[in-house]
């Protein structure tokens, strides 16, 4: 028995032994962590070259008038003659409003300014033979006078029962159905003027100086068939808007007449030409919080550079800060790519070539 318990210890001393020397080596041996393979990127070999320097702008179509008709006075329609879709002429009656209350107080002030008025012509007949003091005369003209005023005022509630048409022009949806309640907040139509349209568009403060009243434009009206109409400006808002340090421009279309409200592109032309302008394709540049990224490469990895950036065209961004001629800028598998982590250039393309492939 002694034996058997000599012969047990052993064995146990001998395996805490192995399981001793089992942990140390896992201790004195970590795995190494595994890394991530590069990011497969598209590049480009900043450089360069002469830009044309046409500021691009977003504008919107507007009517040449454009007005949402809406009752002055409350109440019940009694005649409502809206033609949705078609033009109607300056003047034209197009709603009713109840008035029958206005009319019978309009017919009883006729009726008293007719009894005062026959009044005045006895005290005037009265006062040249020394019958009557002038006071009373005078007395009963004011009165005369007050129906007059207040007949005036009456006639004005009733015109404002009557919607007419403040210009000629085509006739939107009608809002509201005969015999409703309306009251100035309900639009009972709109009417636009839809003979020549206007475009309002905004540019950079900096490019003030490029637009002058008389000045033209191009405008894209047909994006899909790149069709361009030629546009005048008449006007410009002569403060800058706080937020954006953008101007308002407004010009007119000589001849295409597009829908209002529909969204345009204007070409504003500043005939010079830069001749040493670095572009990059525009998506890739990412936009920060405070400043615009673009990814380089640098011994192989992926340098995060503040740029600032200058004149935009359909596909492209001049950078005028931050990437300097010979270097390689990443346009492809931006998102994918981490500061200072390793990437893979799959090829080298064109400015050219990444339009093409849009």
């Amino acid at each position: 028995m002694h034996r058997i318990n000599m012969l047990f210890s052993s064995w146990l001393c001998i395996t805490v032994t192995i399981v001793s020397l089992v942990a140390c080596k896992g201790k004195s041996e970590p795995e190494k962590p595994r890394q991530n393979p590069p990011t497969t990127v598209d590049v480009i070999i900043a450089k360069t070259q002469p830009v044309d320097n046409t500021i691009e702008a977003n504008g919107t179509v507007i009517a040449n008038e454009t007005v949402e008709l809406r009752p002055e006075v409350s109440g019940r329609l009694t005649y409502l003659n809206v033609p949705e879709g078609k033009h109607v002429a300056q003047g034209t009656v197009l709603a009713r409003i109840n008035s029958a209350d206005l009319v019978a107080q309009l017919q009883k002030s006729r009726a008293q300014l007719d009894l005062a008025q026959i009044t005045v012509q006895r005290l005037k007949t009265l006062l040249d033979v020394g019958g009557v003091n002038q006071s009373d005369y005078d007395a009963a003209v004011n009165s005369a006078n007050n129906i007059k005023a207040d007949m005036a005022y009456t006639q004005t509630l009733i015109d404002k029962t009557v919607i007419r048409a403040p210009f000629g022009g085509t006739i939107g949806l009608r809002q509201v159905s005969p015999g409703a309640y309306v009251s100035p907040s309900n639009v009972i139509a709109t009417i636009q003027q839809l003979s020549r349209s206007k475009i309002d568009f905004t540019l950079p403060e900096q490019y003030s100086n490029l637009v002058r009243i008389g000045s033209s434009v191009a405008v894209e009206v047909d994006a899909a068939n790149e069709i361009r109409e030629k546009a005048t400006i008449i006007a410009m808002e002569p403060q800058a808007i706080r937020q954006t340090r953008n101007i308002i421009v407004r010009a007119v279309l000589e001849k295409s007449t597009p829908n209002p409200g529909a969204f345009v592109k204007v070409y504003v032309n500043s005939s010079v030409i830069d001749q040493r302008a670095i572009m990059v394709p525009s998506n890739s540049i990412i936009p920060d919080d405070k400043n615009n990224q673009v990814i380089l490469v640098k011994s192989g990895k992926a340098s995060f550079v503040n740029v600032q950036t200058g004149l935009r065209t359909a596909t492209n961004v001049e950078i005028t800060k931050g990437v300097k001629a010979g270097d390689t800028v990443v346009v492809t598998g931006v998102l994918f790519a981490r500061p200072k982590a390793p990437l893979r250039i799959r090829g080298v393309k064109t400015l050219e070539q990444l339009a093409e492939a849009r």
